[in-house]
């Protein structure tokens, strides 16, 4: 404590609280509070000022915070009424402080130092935290609050940072028509244009919307957010186990959301369109492993065969790309908003499930990222190899549907 004494003794000219007399000390032992490590400070420092036969160190005003810490009820009262405005469970504080204030306290650190200090927005953080808990009742999480009360020091003004909303599930989409996501129209990029009948959307409707616009009555919210396991072109269907996703309501009123009802409400409501399972609670982390799935996929394709080939050379074609890598360029489709670049992927099997003259219906499971239409067709030559090249007969995609997304959740 004597060192410390010592540190304390270069601001005696600063008229200085209990609070922000100790801060520059706050990691300087345990068990205690910054005003109580002051007022010990105040005491000592009086001790040694009437050994050396000077006046005690008073204090009228801080210099340093302009008495911000009296202020500490009236700021918890401001943020727990703002937090009658939303439910929650759980609640963290955080404040904007006057530069002039933060000024001076770099300016007290360079007299005192700063190895063992703490910063004042930290001792507000924590003391309007402790009185909003003594009103509200409601607990402080530091690592995932529900929502931060930003408190602008200044003015006593409170705003509030809700956290998502994040809902897992699975969807299967039963339509050829409707993208996975809302999708900008390309002409007026969302403004609302001829094009577009003025909803600034290439599509009037998304899995997305479908799902998301259910939702938002039931948190009290106006805006979603959609993270899929990968994607599934336009015109392919979207079955069997159906595709994994994290769906975020930002900003909601509510949190505690009745899934049962809103999948019940979806299936109902999206008939023909959109059905969603397994609906349930997630996280922002659950969101990244999503994103960075990598999942194999099966496929069910419709084929035209373009020239004679019999059932026997299909199935001698089909059983050489088990366990097979192709290379695939990037397609003359998406070319004008992707690189061109050359990929490798894995076609784990192929397998005839139905032939005519000249239709027939294969099975396939590939890994992530395979260009299947391109896989069929060969697109030029850029696909390599390819069905068609394969069977030495012209080959083009009907329809397409995704029957499986192999996630790390299936053994």
């Amino acid at each position: 404590m004597k060192e410390v004494l010592e540190q304390a003794l270069k601001a005696q000219d600063k008229d200085l609280c209990d609070h922000c007399l100790g801060r520059p000390f706050a990691h300087v032992g345990t068990g205690t509070t910054n005003e109580h490590r002051g007022a010990e400070l105040r005491l000592l420092i009086n001790d040694r000022r009437a050994e050396e036969g000077l006046e005690p160190y008073t204090h009228q005003r801080c210099w340093l915070c302009d008495e911000m810490f009296e202020q500490v009820p009236r700021f918890a009262e401001a943020v727990a009424l703002k937090l009658q405005e939303i439910k929650y469970d759980n609640f963290l504080v955080g404040t904007r402080v006057d530069p002039v204030v933060q000024a001076r306290e770099e300016e007290l650190w360079s007299l005192v130092g700063q190895e063992f200090a703490e910063p004042i927005k930290s001792e507000l953080n924590r003391e309007i935290g402790k009185a909003v808990f003594a009103i509200t009742d409601k607990d402080v999480d530091f690592k995932n609050p529900q929502v931060v009360a930003l408190v602008d020091t200044r003015f006593a003004h409170v705003e509030l940072d809700v956290a998502p909303v994040f809902v897992y599930g699975r969807y299967r989409k039963l339509s050829r028509e409707i993208p996975q996501t809302k999708w900008p129209c390309r002409v007026c990029q969302g403004k609302g244009c001829p094009r577009c009948d003025h909803t600034g959307k290439m599509y009037q409707t998304s899995v997305q919307e479908q799902i998301g616009d259910i939702i938002l009555p039931y948190a009290n919210a106006k805006e979603h957010f959609f993270h899929g396991m990968g994607r599934e072109d336009i015109d392919a269907r979207m079955l069997g186990n159906g595709r994994p996703f994290v769906i975020e309501i930002s900003n909601p009123v509510f949190r505690a959301l009745d899934l049962a009802s809103i999948e019940k409400e979806v299936n109902e409501k999206c008939k023909d369109m959109v059905e969603v399972e397994g609906l349930r609670f997630s996280t922002r982390e659950e969101v990244r492993r999503i994103k960075e799935a990598t999942p194999e996929k099966e496929y069910r394709v419709q084929v035209t065969i373009h020239g004679k080939v019999n059932k026997g050379k299909v199935d001698e074609v089909s059983r050489t790309f088990n366990r097979t890598c192709i290379v695939q360029r990037t397609p003359v489709r998406v070319s004008h908003r992707r690189a061109d670049l050359k990929r490798e992927r894995h076609i784990v099997y192929v397998v005839l499930e139905d032939f005519q003259e000249d239709k027939m219906t294969l099975r396939l499971r590939t890994e992530s990222g395979t260009y299947v239409k391109e896989f069929v067709h060969g697109d030029e030559g850029r696909t390599e190899p390819n069905l068609s090249e394969m069977l030495g007969v012209p080959c083009t995609v009907d329809a397409l549907d995704v029957i499986g997304i192999i996630d790390n959740s299936e053994v």
